[in-house]
């Protein structure tokens, strides 16, 4: 397995967020976690990123060790790189700047250049907005810049937490493919989405989490056609 999350609990003060989580990913998978608002989803993955601040028991494993405890950085340093929720893009940076910060810290001994490059050859866009500054953007631009971002530490797993919010229906799949490419160069993706049939169109797997549980697990293709799925995310009868 690429990454392992053992029963794994989280809390805010005395809010319970994650209540003995067990899942896995394993290498060139997309993963899908499904759930409605409140369900954990977000915590996860900042947990595994270490991007919130919550009291955590259990254990996660990336590529055989263990990253419970370490900093974010040192967490991106090994491949594991976080894509959040809202882009959290650096509104008075260009795109070039914005995307040259995901190098930050991984840029000694490496050409900065060849990665851009290779972010405007899977985002075309970008390459004609390089000097517009990231507020001035789409919505569907800005997340193709934060995932770009992403993509400059040269990540063996990228996690998106909600990539599809606030865009147009026609910019959601043309997310969603682009997150096929990028999982068909060699990319593992543990996808947060509460767009479920997308999400499940290009999973492998999925996992359901309801109040910081985990409640359903399988084949994506097979989830589809899950009663409980499709009452509960898929909207049809």
């Amino acid at each position: 397995m690429l990454l392992e999350i053992s029963d794994l609990s989280a809390s805010y003060g005395p809010v319970t967020a994650l209540a003995g989580v067990t899942i896995s990913v394993e290498p060139g998978e997309i993963v899908s976690l499904l759930g409605s608002n409140g369900a954990g989803k977000s915590t996860l993955l900042g947990c595994v990123s270490k991007s919130v601040s919550c009291r955590m028991s259990g254990s996660i494993s990336y590529a055989g060790t263990s990253i419970l405890g370490l900093r974010t950085d040192a967490i991106i340093a090994r491949g594991l790189v976080l894509v959040p929720e809202g882009r959290q893009l650096f509104a008075e940076l260009t795109v070039e700047e914005n995307l040259r910060m995901g190098a930050y810290g991984c840029e000694r001994g490496r050409n900065w250049r060849s990665d851009v490059e290779r972010a405007y050859a899977l985002f075309p866009a970008l390459r004609e907005r390089r000097r517009q500054l990231a507020a001035t953007l789409s919505g569907g631009e800005q997340q193709m810049v934060a995932i770009g971002r992403a993509l400059m530490a040269r990540p063996g797993m990228l996690l998106l937490d909600e990539p599809s919010l606030g865009l147009a229906p026609l910019l959601v799949r043309q997310i969603f493919d682009l997150i096929e490419q990028i999982n068909g160069k060699g990319v593992t993706v543990l996808l947060v989405e509460q767009n479920a049939r997308q999400a499940l169109r290009i999973a492998h797997r999925a996992y359901v989490l309801e109040k910081g549980r985990v409640t359903l697990t399988g084949r994506a293709k097979e989830l589809m056609s899950d009663p409980q799925v499709v009452d509960a995310y898929l909207g049809e009868a």
